[in-house]
């Protein structure tokens, strides 16, 4: 398991800007639109609801939840990402170094074998 804190130290991808500038995006546009809706839903008209503009807030709050669960599962996976990537890490640089004095102690054992042959 990894270490929440390490995870957070990494550099958050490229995509991670763009879907943030998005979502703020999104959300500015809901906030804006959000009176439009109240009017819509304090009205006793029952096509209050199917005006285009109700459509449109209706649509761009849609998105902001699925865009809120993409983050989430984004996120998801990068922390997988970084948790493997460290591990990986840790794995190889043991691996290489227990690599290299293997090699130190074989031709050390050549070296003996061969000065006393």
């Amino acid at each position: 398991i990894c270490n929440r804190a390490y995870v957070a130290t990494w550099p958050l991808p490229a995509h991670f800007g763009i879907m943030s500038r998005n979502l703020s995006l999104l959300l500015v546009a809901v906030t804006l639109l959000a009176p439009a809706w109240a009017t819509f839903d304090s009205l006793d008209d029952a096509n209050a609801k199917d005006r285009p503009v109700a459509k449109v807030v209706k649509l761009l709050g849609d998105m902001l939840k699925e865009l809120g669960k993409e983050a989430s599962e984004d996120e998801a996976v990068y922390n997988k990402m970084s948790c493997w990537c460290k591990t990986g890490n840790k794995e190889k640089t043991k691996s290489i170094a227990d690599a290299k004095a293997k090699i130190e102690k074989l031709s050390t054992q050549i070296q003996e074998l061969t000065a006393s042959s």
